[in-house]
């Protein structure tokens, strides 16, 4: 038996001390959105609890499982009974649950999301996790593990097939690996949809015995945290695959180029790799074969642009991350002019299964061309918002409102594909989740983050928001995204403020046409999408703003006024505290006054009267038509 196979036989038995523990078992989801929610006070909690109550079990911190909407989630096993999970917990309710489960014997069912049972022996009231609305229509592939594995445990990942892919790959020529790739039809998850083996194809036959492979983790999208989620809960999954694509290609190093503010997903992946070291899973001749391959982790500033390839390149040189001109394309002349792959978080997450269960059965989900699942950050107006993994070709429909649940107020629109992505309308809900039909509806797939809005949305604010972030995260390099989108940013600034006509709109959409047209990368190639799919979808709106000075959702301030209504103001003075001018004005008792000269329309007059208790809801927000 190898070294190799003997650390798989100690991880197993590792893992089943866990599995089939004597004493309860208590798992908390420590990624970042569960941290966001209060999951390491959680953790407190639950050490002094069980210190206090002398109770006897184990803590095991996993990453996140997916429905962030439920952060934080702690789950329990007692032995001989299902796992069940609760959320959202707090400090308080997990003592009440440890204390109701662990020394009463009631399971907390009013408390609890979910079991994991799959042999019946669950409470009938508790629902199977995986058959809540927003788990059913989902297919783990790339998430198998995470919500249930340590990420900073090697031997976790190890007893559940983890380097499997590895050796396998390792038993094949290079050669064969990238057939079964090729016959997976696996594309690149990074946004593009590029195939991935023919990227290998070209470097593996490039001249040279230097070359490089990279991970891309520079996951900057607004709303997106897709990759880095990945990271945080499963991080193995992302080097067996570095791995098994270096081997492919014929690289002996590689880079996982990260933001350097995903502060756990960093640590989690140094964590991992100290382990894969002690395994012998890095270095020289990696399982005994003929393999060697090291990897180094570089921090990148977390610029918009270092996703583009040649840029990204540019900063692990140490040189200002900016595109480059292609050809030569970095298959070709890539990291320090050597052939180099780059591929995303989630393609190399992929592959680890492909390799250990064969093309054909990747081939099962999705749809012709688009084979394979994708994940997603599901965000915005979305009732259950988290993250989502999901076979191509469903449909958008399912996405936001089987999923998603729906939106709180009418569905207006989705941002596919972040910044870079479109507003696609209702009359999209129903289209393919797949590279080719999100392309002609006028947005991308991208890298899988995806916003929902609602009424309350402005179609043109929200293009200037997306097209503000892609302007300040241009790099300069080409007049055309320098320069262009400057000025359609500023056209956009006076539409939501009344000063525009319609002959802006039409310079608008000229300029957001040649910017597209004619821009170096693909950041600039991208950035007027949300400008132009409102400007389809939403035209309606931007002659709204010009003609009548008309702002429908009321979110553009210059197009907005703010009044009390007397009838229903209760003098309560809440306004008067919160708001910063002064512009609020009353006896206590009786109904208040604005003064609109003083007032700056920060919205917070209107967030208090609507929520706070002693407050009657008597604050208005209206944009009233005027005849331009």
């Amino acid at each position: 038996m190898s070294d190799f196979e003997k650390r798989v036989v100690q991880a197993r038995r590792k893992w089943n001390l866990i599995q089939e523990s004597k004493i309860p078992v208590i798992y908390v989801g420590t990624a970042t959105c569960g941290i966001a929610a209060g999951a390491l006070d959680v953790v407190k909690s639950v050490r002094q609890t069980l210190k206090e109550t002398g109770i006897k079990a184990r803590l095991v911190q996993v990453g996140c499982i997916g429905p962030c909407y439920l952060e934080p989630l702690m789950d329990i096993v007692v032995p001989g009974r299902p796992r069940i999970s609760y959320g959202p917990v707090n400090s308080r309710s997990a003592r009440t649950i440890i204390e109701r489960y662990l020394i009463e014997g009631n399971p907390a069912s009013d408390l609890a999301v979910g079991h994991f049972s799959t042999n019946g022996n669950a409470p009938d009231s508790i629902p199977r996790f995986f058959d809540i609305p927003m788990l059913k229509p989902q297919v783990r592939v790339v998430l198998r593990n995470c919500g249930f594995i340590d990420p900073d445990d090697i031997d976790h990942y190890l007893a559940n097939d983890g380097y499997r892919g590895l050796t396998k790959a390792l038993g094949m020529t290079p050669e064969e690996v990238i057939a079964v790739v090729k016959e997976a039809g696996l594309r690149g998850r990074g946004g593009a949809g590029f195939p991935t083996f023919k990227k290998w194809e070209i470097c593996r036959g490039a001249p040279g015995t230097t070359k490089y492979m990279i991970c891309n983790s520079s996951e900057g999208d607004p709303g997106a945290f897709m990759n880095r989620a990945l990271i945080e809960s499963d991080p193995h999954c992302v080097l067996e695959g570095l791995l098994i694509a270096a081997y492919a290609i014929g690289a002996d190093h590689g880079y996982i180029y990260i933001n350097s503010d995903y502060l756990l997903a960093i640590a989690r992946l140094k964590s991992a790799v100290k382990q894969m070291r002690q395994y012998g899973l890095l270095g020289q001749h990696i399982l005994d074969s003929g393999f060697s391959f090291d990897v180094t982790i570089k921090e990148g500033a977390g610029a918009f642009v270092c996703g583009e390839e040649t840029a990204l390149i540019g900063s692990i040189e140490g040189r200002r991350g900016m595109p480059k001109a292609r050809p030569p394309f970095p298959a070709i002349a890539g990291l320090f002019g050597k052939p180099t792959i780059i591929n995303n978080v989630e393609t190399l997450g992929t592959l680890p299964n492909i390799m250990r269960h064969g093309a054909s059965w990747y081939r099962q989900f999705g749809i012709q061309g688009n084979y394979g699942t994708k994940t997603f950050s599901l965000v915005g107006k979305v009732r259950r918002g988290g993250l989502i993994e999901v076979p191509l070709g469903i449909k958008l429909r399912e996405i936001i409102f089987d999923i998603g649940g729906g939106t709180w107020r009418k569905f207006k629109a989705v941002q596919t594909g972040g910044p870079s992505g479109g507003c696609l309308s209702e009359e999209f809900l129903d289209i393919q989740v797949a590279y080719e039909s999100m392309t002609a509806a006028g947005s991308i797939m991208g890298s899988g983050g995806m916003i929902v809005m609602d009424e309350d949305t402005c179609a043109v604010d929200l293009a200037l928001y997306f097209l503000n972030f892609t302007q300040k995260e241009s790099c300069g390099k080409c007049s055309p995204c320098r320069v262009g989108t400057w000025q359609m940013v500023k056209i956009l600034e006076n539409i939501v403020k009344g000063q525009a006509d319609s002959a802006d709109i039409a310079r608008l959409q000229t300029l957001a046409e040649a910017v597209q047209r004619v821009s170096l990368c693909g950041l600039g190639q991208t950035a007027p999408n949300p400008v132009l799919t409102t400007l389809r979808y939403f035209r309606g709106e931007y002659l709204q703003h010009v003609n009548e000075k008309y702002c429908a959702a009321t979110i553009c301030k210059e197009l907005v006024e703010y009044f009390i209504e007397p009838g229903k103001c209760n003098g309560c003075q809440q306004c008067i505290r919160v708001c910063p001018t002064e512009a609020i004005s009353g006896a206590k008792t009786e109904p208040h006054t604005i003064d609109l000269s003083r007032c700056i329309k920060c919205k917070a007059c209107f967030e208090v009267c609507r929520f706070d208790p002693l407050a009657a809801n008597a604050i208005v927000m209206r944009s009233e038509r005027r005849a331009s």
